[in-house]
């Protein structure tokens, strides 16, 4: 990205505690348009927070945060989805009993636009289905019939709806939490692949994940997150996996000269100054 590209999503000095414990300690975030980012850290390292104070999930106590430069400040889940941003949680939010397009569309069913909609408030299910279908074709995710209910699917076909249901309604940017972490190697390639499409669609992604290999193969950017704030952020292309670990373990750091040091190293460097 070069420094005239404006962020579509954009974080500065992110503070959140809960009494004693900070879980946010200052963190700096940045989503370009049309990119990938993967957002990984050790657990506990606050990256869970820093993605709900991005989807409105966690109001911050200090901090910016702006949406293509325009400073917002969400209070809710639904001021997020106001600008643009959807967001996939990693136990999908999705309703076993209802089909295919009534969880694409759940909390935001379309009403027919004669008198049985405005009078006996009637769904438009036949637009939700055209509509529902036109995505997932789109996206190119294979559901035998969009009238089938959400619990006869598998894992990955499940994970599929939310993620077209993100990606439907997002116009600004699509948050996923996990989205690979309880699904098999075939389940987790159609993953990858959808998110691969939906970035092809000009739509940048958040990644969480703890999957280094997934991350490796589809990030164009990682965002190394520890102790509540970003320490770095790098390139796979430039980067190993080994250093991305050290990055977030605090076993290396990254200098002001972009290359990365060892931590021992750098403190003894600091003593014989």
């Amino acid at each position: 990205m070069t420094e005239q590209t404006q962020p579509t999503l954009s974080a500065r000095g992110l503070v959140k505690k809960y009494g004693r414990v900070v879980a946010i300690d200052g963190a700096d975030f940045d989503l370009y348009p049309g990119e990938v980012l993967a957002v990984v850290g050790d657990n506990g390292a606050g990256k869970s927070s820093l993605i709900k104070a991005l989807s409105g999930a966690v109001v911050p106590d200090e901090g910016q945060i702006r949406v293509d430069g325009e400073l917002v400040h969400f209070r809710t889940p639904l001021d997020a989805r106001k600008y643009g941003i959807e967001t996939v949680y990693q136990d999908l939010a999705v309703a076993p009993a209802l089909d295919i397009a009534s969880n694409m569309f759940l909390g935001r069913e379309k009403r027919r636009k004669d008198m049985f909609g405005s009078l006996f408030r009637k769904l438009d299910t036949a637009d939700m289905r055209a509509e529902a279908q036109r995505v997932l074709d789109e996206l190119g995710i294979g559901i035998k019939s969009i009238t089938q209910l959400v619990e006869t699917l598998s894992g990955g076909q499940r994970q599929g709806v939310a993620v077209a249901r993100a990606a439907a309604f997002g116009s600004k940017a699509v948050i996923m939490d996990e989205p690979t972490a309880a699904l098999g190697v075939t389940e987790s390639g159609q993953v990858l692949a959808l998110i691969d499409r939906i970035r092809e669609r000009g739509l940048p992604v958040v990644l969480i994940s703890h999957n280094m290999p997934h991350v490796f193969d589809i990030a164009d950017r990682i965002h190394v997150h520890r102790l509540g704030k970003r320490v770095a952020v790098v390139s796979p292309k430039t980067h190993t996996m080994n250093q991305v670990v050290g990055l977030l373990t605090g076993a290396l750091r990254l200098g002001e000269d972009g290359e990365i040091h060892e931590v021992e190293a750098a403190v003894r460097a600091g003593l014989a100054e």
